[in-house]
């Protein structure tokens, strides 16, 4: 009778695999369970089949035979291939979501950070997650036909293609309204009717600002519709500035309100959203306070060092996983005392 070593059957890479994996396995172990291997058929195809193999012994432990149990795994190797397909789609299809989501946010944020004269300008802008979501953390910074610059920081309420069409909205809104009125509560007040005739079921907060640079000061003025108020911060004290107002898109009429503030040389005001105070880590949340205290250790820097440091600090004091999104805005007047840049 003629016999065929099993060995044979294999293809030259399973065969390999069997003398350097598979043998050392079974005559340490005395059986191997679920190895996947190809043999090769009579007509010369590949079969994928799973191995179970046992050693029989005699009383001094040499071997005397070794049963060999084969498994068709057609099925099975053609479920695996499929499952690595998907997962290949999948990650495409993230890849995908992550170029479109970021996009998409590149046009409801500035292309980048204007000149401006006598006074220094910084934004920053962080997703969160993996950043296949748009958010509707949004700023904005533009010149009015007064000979005033407007900034205006928000957040929608929600995510995804919903809240881009009101980030939009509010974006361009803020825009117009500014080219007629140099009171910002009269700005966010027709934003706040722009959002009700939407027919979008949501609303958002903002800060919107004019600001009057000088050589050596400005002036500027604000108002805050249900978002947190900006920071100043002089002389080594961080104090808040403005008066709070109503959320934009909810009561009716809203209440808004005008503060000016001149500001001095080396002044800085930073403004943000909630995705800085409400960082979470475990049960402690990054705060107001952690915030007020790396304002003034970052006193003196140039704004935009000061907006990307306190958005870095932010997603750091979350391990890398935002669960909102974070936007800053930093104003200052440059002073004799700053640091080099």
């Amino acid at each position: 009778v003629q016999t065929t070593r099993f060995q044979a059957l294999l293809p030259v890479g399973d065969r390999i695999f069997w003398e350097t994996q598979f043998a050392p396995s079974l005559a340490m172990q005395g059986k191997v369970r679920e190895i996947a291997v190809e043999l090769v058929t009579a007509s010369g195809e590949r079969l994928p089949v799973l191995l179970n193999a046992a050693m029989k012994v005699d009383r001094d432990g040499e071997p005397l035979a070794i049963r060999i149990a084969v498994f068709d795994a057609r099925e099975r190797r053609s479920y695996e291939r499929e499952l690595m397909a998907a997962r290949r789609a999948a990650e495409q299809s993230a890849e995908e979501a992550r170029s479109l989501a970021a996009t998409l946010q590149r046009t409801l944020l500035p292309p980048s950070n204007p000149t401006i004269p006598h006074l220094d300008f910084g934004g920053t802008y962080r997703p969160a997650g993996d950043g296949t979501v748009v958010g509707g953390d949004f700023y904005d910074v533009f010149q009015t036909q007064h000979g005033a610059w407007g900034v205006v920081l928000g957040d929608v309420c929600g995510k995804g293609a919903s809240a881009a069409v009101v980030t939009a909205l509010a974006r361009y809104t803020v825009r117009a309204a500014a080219m007629r009125s140099e009171a910002p509560a009269a700005v966010l007040a027709e934003l706040h009717t722009a959002v009700e005739l939407s027919g979008e079921r949501t609303f958002l907060t903002a800060v919107f600002a004019l600001v009057r640079p000088a050589p050596g000061r400005a002036e500027i003025t604000l108002a805050a519709g249900g978002h947190s108020l900006p920071l100043l911060i002089r002389g080594g004290q961080v104090t808040e500035v403005g008066r709070s107002g109503t959320m934009l898109g909810l009561l009716n009429p809203p209440r808004l309100h005008d503060t000016t503030v001149a500001l001095e040389p080396g002044d800085v005001v930073v403004t943000f959203t909630d995705g800085v105070l409400e960082g979470r880590r475990g049960e402690e949340f990054f705060g107001e306070d952690r915030l007020r205290q790396l304002a003034l250790e970052l006193h003196g820097r140039p704004a935009q060092d000061v907006s990307d440091a306190i958005a870095n600090a932010a997603v750091e004091f979350q391990h890398g996983h935002t669960r909102d999104d974070i936007a800053v805005v930093v104003l200052r007047v440059p002073g004799a005392g700053d640091a080099a840049d």
